[in-house]
This record gives structure tokens, C-alpha cells and sequence, in this order.
């Protein structure tokens, strides 16, 4: 990853910092990203639903306050939908140009706009699982199958638990 993330014009710095588990290191937040998505789906398939593409609303009303105050205001479903949407066009221009980075820092992208989803996919107390639950989950998967093959394609595991 250290050598990977950086672009072809900067210097890789190859530190500790690549294998420290927090916040600030882009890979563990891509591992992380795709580990909370396949919990979602764990989770999902314990409570009796699973994942149905459709509508997905932005995260206002009742589930604006189960996003931490951390979640900058930008990253919303329509962020990750144009993340994923933009990754096949990634994928090609990477394996175009020989640039591994671009790669990589899709997949930062694709994470940082993954990790706020959780809050809101599954249903809380005695809420019933409904399509947005749904939805909501089939957007989690996709994006967990995009972090999972990106890092494949990198040479790096997708760990199902962190």
C-alpha cells in the first residue's frame, strides 16, 4: 500500500504508520469499509432481511441523528452512488495509464463514503426491516464488493473482521 497509494510523481514514504490500525491511515480505513459491510450483511441476515437494489433517500429526518457528528455533511448516499458509479471508469484509466494509485485512492473515496452507511441500515429496536432498509444494504454490498476487488486487484487481503 505504501508503495501503491502515493501518485507516480511523489516519493513513497514506507513507515509504520501503513500497518497502524486508526483513523488516519487510508488503508485500514479501506479494510475497515469493507469489514463494516459484510457485518451489515451479517447482521441483516440475522435479523431475516437481505439486500433489494432501489431508492435510496438521503440521510435526513430520522436518521440525520444516527450519523455521529464526526460524518462530514458531504458524504450521503448520492456520494457513494457516484463513487461506485465512477469505478469502472477508474478501474480502466489505472490499468490505461499503469497507475496502481488511482486505484487506491478510489478506494479511499469509496471507503470515507461508505462509513457513515452503517448507522443507517439496519433497523433499530422494534423497527421493522422495510425496502429502504433494503436498499440501504444492497448500496452497502456494492460498495463492499467494489473495496474487495479493488484491494484484490491491489494484492491486498479484504479481511471479513477487523
Amino acid at each position: 500500500w505504501a508503495l501503491l497509494h502515493p501518485a507516480e510523481h511523489d516519493r513513497p514514504r514506507v513507515t509504520d504508520e501503513h500497518l497502524v490500525q486508526r483513523e488516519s491511515n487510508p488503508l485500514f480505513r479501506v479494510r475497515y469499509a469493507y469489514a463494516r459491510t459484510r457485518a451489515l450483511s451479517r447482521n441483516a441476515a440475522d435479523l431475516g432481511f437481505s439486500a433489494e437494489p432501489g431508492p435510496v433517500e438521503p440521510f435526513t429526518g430520522q436518521f440525520t441523528d444516527r450519523l455521529t457528528s464526526q460524518s462530514p455533511a458531504h458524504l450521503t448516499p448520492h456520494a457513494l452512488q457516484t463513487a461506485l458509479a465512477d469505478h469502472p471508469r477508474v478501474l480502466a484509466q489505472a490499468a490505461a495509464h499503469r497507475a496502481p494509485d488511482r486505484l487506491a485512492r478510489h478506494l479511499v473515496a469509496v471507503a470515507d463514503a461508505v462509513l457513515p452507511l452503517p448507522a443507517v441500515v439496519l433497523p433499530r429496536g422494534a423497527e421493522k426491516p422495510s425496502a429502504a432498509h433494503r436498499a440501504r444494504l444492497a448500496l452497502a454490498e456494492a460498495a463492499g464488493a467494489v473495496l474487495a476487488g479493488g484491494l484484490t486487484l491491489l494484492g491486498i487481503d479484504a479481511p471479513e473482521h477487523l
